[in-house]
């Protein structure tokens, strides 16, 4: 087999090595998203002073197949009244942009020689955004398919808060490019490498005041995105019994909750990468690529490590935040988050240019 594959092109054996890196990207994203679910039940669980799951296996570690082998065989039912064939494509969207985006994230420095990224685009936060905007779709048909005047709200305010807070997060990310000069995710992980007075490490992107704004501005913009508490308003159980998945089950329903994990994990890559130095450590001098096997899997699990941490406050926020009112999330995101990070761009580029000067 070795000698066989030795044999080939480099051009093929490059093709194979990216179909084995995204079949494996794919499986750990499939992974997480099974047991962020677990890990959500059982941080509920210990804000409300109860176990959660914890039969099904060992620590119930084994619940999130149970959960899956539950939606694959439990009945599969249409209403009749339903859109047929948007009924179906609704959920099939909800999962493919985590799916689509998995392939710019640098999720390691090298693993032999082969870089641990799919495609290393010269444009890849601007094919994350264009991506990212292919989800509202899912929630908008599922509304509309459902022919329902609940999940029509849900589907509805689904397409306004995604909207206006896409805008935000955008612009958010623009100080950070300024800063670095380049638009490849790689990039900016190299710019963050090394420390800052020996022990201070060199993320948040050659620190300033302006670069945490950014950050906090696309926190709170990956909350709205992702349809998750305080801006849970699309699904809100106690005014729209859930939303825009309301006649959705089995499969189909278990698809959109996939799909919000996913872009989850996908939101706290981003961040990682953008803000958080990526695969890098630096005190420990883990901050260049990998020159050795072990030392290339190390910085995978330095960046799943980042990547969980966020995945935490993503849920802590659930159980612990109220939800806002709708008039209160449009006026966040059209009246406050917009113009603070627009001045924020403009104060960047102001200070760069007064530092290039001096």
């Amino acid at each position: 087999m070795i000698e066989w594959f030795n044999h080939l092109e480099a051009t093929t054996q490059g093709l194979l090595f990216t179909i084995l890196k995204a079949i494996v990207g794919f499986a750990i994203l499939m992974t997480m998203v099974a047991y962020t679910v677990l890990l959500e039940r059982r941080l509920c669980a210990w804000v409300q002073d109860r176990l959660g799951p914890n039969r099904v296996g060992p620590l119930g570690l084994l619940q999130p197949a149970a959960d899956g082998i539950k939606a694959f065989f439990k009945e599969e039912f249409t209403p009749a009244h339903v859109r047929k064939v948007f009924f179906v494509l609704a959920p099939m969207i909800a999962l493919a942009p985590a799916i689509l985006n998995l392939a710019i994230i640098p999720f390691g420095s090298t693993l032999g020689e082969q870089p641990m990224v799919l495609a290393d685009l010269n444009i890849g936060i601007l094919y994350t955004f264009g991506i990212v905007s292919l989800g509202v779709y899912s929630l908008v048909l599922a509304g509309y398919a459902s022919n329902s005047k609940f999940p029509f709200l849900g589907g509805i305010r689904s397409s306004a808060q995604l909207i206006s807070y896409e805008i935000a997060m955008g612009m958010s990310v623009i100080p950070v490019f300024l800063y670095v000069g380049d638009l490849n995710l790689s990039a900016i992980i190299r710019a963050q490498t090394g420390t800052q007075l020996g022990f201070l490490p060199n993320w948040f992107v050659i620190q300033s005041p302006m670069t945490f704004l950014a950050f906090c501005l696309f926190l709170i913009a990956a909350f709205a995105e992702t349809n998750r508490t305080p801006f849970d308003l699309p699904e809100a159980e106690q005014e729209l019994a859930g939303g825009y998945n309301i006649e959705y089950s089995s499969i189909k329903f278990a698809m959109f909750f996939m799909g919000e994990y996913a872009n989850m994990i996908l939101a706290s890559a981003m961040m990682v990468t953008l803000f958080f130095g990526g695969w890098t450590l630096p005190w420990f001098g883990l901050d260049q690529p990998a020159a050795t096997l072990p030392g290339g899997v190390l910085h995978i699990a330095i960046f799943l490590a980042k990547v969980f941490a966020f995945l935490v406050l993503f849920i802590w926020v659930r159980w612990m935040w109220p939800r806002f009112r709708y008039d209160q999330l449009m006026d966040l995101g059209w009246r406050r988050m917009i113009p603070v990070a627009l001045v924020n761009i403009v104060v960047t580029a102001i200070w760069l240019w007064w530092r290039s000067g001096n």
